[in-house]
């Protein structure tokens, strides 16, 4: 016998407990791409690895850790008890970076394993030939970082001592260790909410509620997917630069099959892997395909197993989007970018009231150094920087200063204060980028630009990303116009200027000043079918200049005073 009622208190209530797990992640972290820019992700998983919920702050990680809760499924299949803790973070088998460990936790109730609770966050460093992680000059796995397949950390309760020590002992930095201690804590949030539940209602209540809540999350999910006309629609899009060979491109491809409630994601013709590490494991590709989709169904969907059961993924092995061992692939999750962009172009035709015109494509930069304020080293992924715009939908302009598609919003930026109490930089300035959006009759999300000054030794910059070709902005669609490209500066204390390729090492001296321009996502319309009014208030608030909004709106705008010409507008808007 189903309860509705109970149905959905148990839905939300798994919800709720993956979200304790996270605010004990926010509050118990030290490195602030955790507890600050919350760069991780909790869920709990049945005992055979099926999703009963994830609080989805990065949305790439969350549907990666499915693959991951089933290799250490099968790795320690009946050798699991009460107590135990795992790590994993191989791409080989199930991860999705090697920098974004997972800790898994099984549950117990009578004896019985009933569930897994799981976190899974980046590190500030996991080993490998760079610190921090990101090395676009890898041509190998073991030339990014330590891989950690399944392993036992904690056995009935007890640490094992040398496993700890043998990991700890590849990683740079004692903040992983504190945080990798933090992530075990969120697993007990979880293990203690879900042995609760079990204990109030029974456990066979709950478990043929589960049953049913997967069957209605797949009955929800196909009811959305019959919204998508039948046919077959492919779309393409270019990944710039593989860090090896400066100029060159890589194609992604997608022929999409939506047949009655099943689609199907089909990547045949998507190029083969590169030499570097521009590369994804195929739980980070499989992650970005969902998160896309996702974005175009009703955002109130349950995200358990069910949903999944309609779609079938096919990506060709030895492909940039599911590289082949030994590969690097560190920059597996940014290539979510121009993978949803492949994808928004394909189902544009069919969708053309969902779809996302692009987001900026991300371009990062990773300094690593000493802080001598401290005498300790330091790394720094620089989110504050590397946040632009998304695209625009029909009806709605893009989000300014969201960051990543593969985070969907999910990081934020640092607090200014904060980023000068974590690393020796001085923040000058950081603010939106004027006319970075790409204009339309909804326009793109705006980029930012900022700037400060590095005051750490011996410090190493590492770039990794795309969007700095002008062909690499953010597109616009049905009459839209695309958003700004990005760019990285570096002007060193004797005046020298560095501009970074998209993936590249530096050397920063002490002293030097950073400035980055993250750029404005795509717009979406006609520009000129803009509200004139609206566009004259964005010139007064420095979002557009009164020369872009006469060039791409057809708005005519006293510099001086703001002021709306509507005679001139008429005017500039009839040509």
């Amino acid at each position: 016998m189903i309860d509705p009622v109970f149905a959905s208190v148990l839905e939300r209530r798994l919800r709720a407990i993956t979200q304790e797990m996270g605010l004990a992640l926010l509050r118990t972290t030290r490195s602030p791409i955790l507890s600050e820019a919350r760069d991780f992700v909790t869920g709990l998983y049945d005992a055979e690895g099926r999703i009963l919920e994830q609080a989805e702050y990065i949305p790439i990680l969350a549907f990666a850790l499915r693959p991951a809760c089933r290799a250490v499924i099968e790795a320690f299949a009946g050798d699991v008890h009460p107590g135990d803790v795992f790590l994993h973070n191989d791409v080989y088998s199930g991860g999705n970076q090697n920098n974004d460990v997972a800790v898994f936790r099984p549950i117990f109730v009578d004896g019985r394993l009933i569930a897994w609770a799981a976190t899974k966050g980046h590190q500030a460093d996991i080993g490998g030939a760079q610190a921090g992680g990101y090395n676009p000059r890898a041509t190998e796995v073991w030339q990014e970082a330590l891989r950690i397949p399944p392993v036992r950390i904690v056995e009935r309760g007890r640490l094992r001592r040398d496993v700890w020590d043998l990991i700890f002992a590849n990683v740079r930095l004692p903040i992983v260790e504190d945080d990798i201690r933090a992530q075990i804590g969120g697993t007990v949030v979880g293990e203690r909410g879900v042995v609760d539940l079990y204990r109030r209602h029974g456990a066979d209540t709950v478990e043929r509620h589960l049953v049913f809540l997967f069957d209605a999350a797949e009955k929800r999910m196909r009811a959305e997917l019959t919204r998508i006309p039948d046919g077959e629609y492919h779309g393409e899009s270019t990944v710039f630069d593989d860090g090896h060979h400066p100029g060159s491109r890589h194609r992604i491809a997608v022929t999409i099959t939506k047949q009655g409630s099943d689609i199907r994601f089909d990547y045949t013709g998507t190029d083969p892997q590169t030499v570097g590490f521009v590369n994804a494991p195929l739980a980070s590709s499989f992650s970005a395909i969902v998160l896309t989709l996702l974005m175009l169904v009703d955002p109130d969907l349950p995200h358990n197993d069910g949903i999944l059961r309609p779609l079938e993924v096919h990506i060709p092995s030895g492909t940039i989007l599911n590289a082949e061992f030994p590969a690097a692939t560190t920059f597996g999750n940014t290539l979510a970018g121009p993978h949803s962009d492949a994808i928004f172009r394909a189902l544009a035709p069919a969708l053309p009231e969902k779809v996302s015109a692009g987001w900026n494509r991300m371009l990062g930069m990773t300094v690593s150094g000493r802080d001598a304020r401290r005498g300790r080293r330091y790394v720094d992924i620089l989110f504050l920087a590397l946040k632009g715009g998304s695209g625009a939908v029909q009806g709605c302009d893009g989000y300014d200063h969201i960051g990543l598609i593969n985070t969907a919003g999910g990081n934020l930026a640092q607090d200014y204060e904060m980023f000068e109490v974590h690393t020796p930089h001085r923040l000058r300035r950081h603010e939106y980028w004027t006319d970075s959006a790409g204009a339309g009759r909804w326009r793109g999300g705006l980029g930012v630009e900022t700037e400060f000054v590095i005051d750490g030794e011996d410090v190493t910059g590492v770039s990794f990303g795309d969007g700095v070709e002008p062909e690499a902005r953010a597109f616009g669609l049905f009459g839209g116009g695309p958003g700004t490209a990005n760019t990285i500066r570096l002007t060193a204390p004797d005046g020298r200027v560095v501009v970074p390729r998209a993936k590249d090492v530096v050397a920063i001296p002490r002293g030097t000043v950073f400035f980055q321009q993250a750029g404005g996502g795509g717009g979406y319309g006609d520009p000129r079918e803009r509200p004139a009014a609206l566009v004259a208030a964005e010139v007064r608030d420095g979002v557009i200049s009164a020369e872009a909004a006469r060039r791409d709106y057809g708005v005519v705008v006293d510099p001086a005073t703001g002021a709306l010409d509507e005679a001139g507008t008429w005017q500039a808007r009839r040509r």
